[in-house]
């Protein structure tokens, strides 16, 4: 239950970055139907391909004209939220419905339209080792979900009336949060059409002739992030970990920074694993007392959009007793400045595509 009301937070919070302004604002809505293939991204997911997953997005954009400085650095993105539909036409996957916070970007004189969608869908058919047991997939009900779209977008062709089509990929996961976590990716072709409320009316874009330049000195971070997370062992329950991180950052611009640090990881999931290896496979070598932290270096990157950022890290544990999922993490999700100094962050730790866990954390940078 603790992890439905932390997913539904994630989304609320992500989706505040939509009302900053008190601007006029202009809406376009959108719906889009879908039809295409689960990827084979993991051979355990072999036997729940059987059908074609189709369903319909629909999406509310609140559009921006260079109000705010960063609004014309992007090329005046839409902000928005989002619902999808999707029905897996596999009755052990069963159908998901997703709340997302998205953001648009446009290219090639706004004819392309790339759509990065965040958010909770609620899984219909979970796993359960009485009564959906070949649901390897989805180990909970509400799951993390990523989206992307990459659409042809033509807006106002006839009196606010538009037309988009495209591909689109839809990830649902729940970072092993709970077992089993194998996940799903669908690759999919969508059409559809958009409808600008206000009826298409002409709206001029804000050019600043004085651009913001950004300078810098290296500033330190301190990070804490903590959640609750499971082994791939269905059974061992679900256990807290604790990350204590500490890096440098260097600011390259208005957009980006560079990263330099490291993390201390008290993921007692591991403890489990290590106990349940020592009993039940003494061949591994691995003993009861073995320690379960570790403690990796990682170098990473910074991407400024408005008070949300995006992070990408990539690390090495330095310090690795126990063997799990191999020395190389990988560490993306984003940031939500409160000021100049404090903010929140939804990361997601992984292992290359094996995801370890949903990291909620807050820091300080200074």
């Amino acid at each position: 239950m603790r992890l439905k009301f932390l997913l539904i937070a994630l989304l609320f919070g992500c989706l505040s970055f939509a009302q900053e302004s008190a601007v006029a604002k202009r809406y376009v809505i959108d719906a889009n139907l879908f039809y295409g293939s689960i990827l084979l991204h993991n051979p355990d997911i072999t036997h729940l391909i059987e059908e074609h997953p189709s369903g319909l997005i629909l999406a509310l954009n609140r559009k921006t004209y260079g109000s705010e400085e960063w609004q014309e650095l992007y090329n005046y993105p839409d902000v928005g939220y989002s619902f999808i539909y999707q029905d897996m036409h596999t009755e052990t996957l069963g159908k998901h419905y997703g709340l997302y916070a998205h953001y648009n970007f446009y290219f090639l004189k706004r004819n392309l339209q790339l759509r990065f969608g965040q958010g909770v869908s609620y899984a219909t058919n979970a796993y359960d080792k009485y009564t959906n047991f070949r649901n390897n997939a989805y180990g909970s009900d509400f799951l993390s979900s990523t989206y992307l779209m990459l659409n042809f977008h033509k807006e106002n062709l006839f009196k606010g009336l538009g037309f988009k089509a495209g591909v689109n990929i839809i990830h649902y996961s729940n970072a092993n949060v709970k077992s089993p976590n194998t996940s799903t990716n669908t690759i999919a072709f969508n059409a559809g059409l958009t409808y600008d409320l206000d009826g298409g009316k002409e709206v001029s874009y804000a050019v600043n002739p004085e651009k913001v330049k950004v300078a810098e000195p290296i500033k330190f971070n301190l990070a804490l992030r903590t959640g609750v997370n499971s082994s791939d062992v269905i059974g061992l329950g679900q256990h807290a970990f604790y990350i204590i991180s500490g890096y440098a950052d260097k600011r390259l611009g208005r957009k980006s920074a560079i990263q330099v640090g490291g993390d201390i990881f008290f993921s007692h999931f591991l403890k489990e694993l290590i106990r349940f290896q020592a009993i039940s496979f003494p061949e591994y070598g691995v003993q009861e007392n073995d320690d379960f932290k570790r403690v990796g270096l990682f170098i990473g990157h910074e991407l400024f959009v408005n008070k949300i950022s995006f992070i990408t890290q990539l690390g090495y544990y330095v310090y690795y007793p126990f063997d799990f999922e191999g020395r190389v993490y990988n560490r993306i999700g984003f940031k939500r400045y409160f000021g100049k100094n404090m903010y929140g962050a939804v990361t997601l730790k992984a292992h290359g595509a094996a995801a370890e866990a949903i990291e909620f954390g807050i820091g300080i940078r200074f």
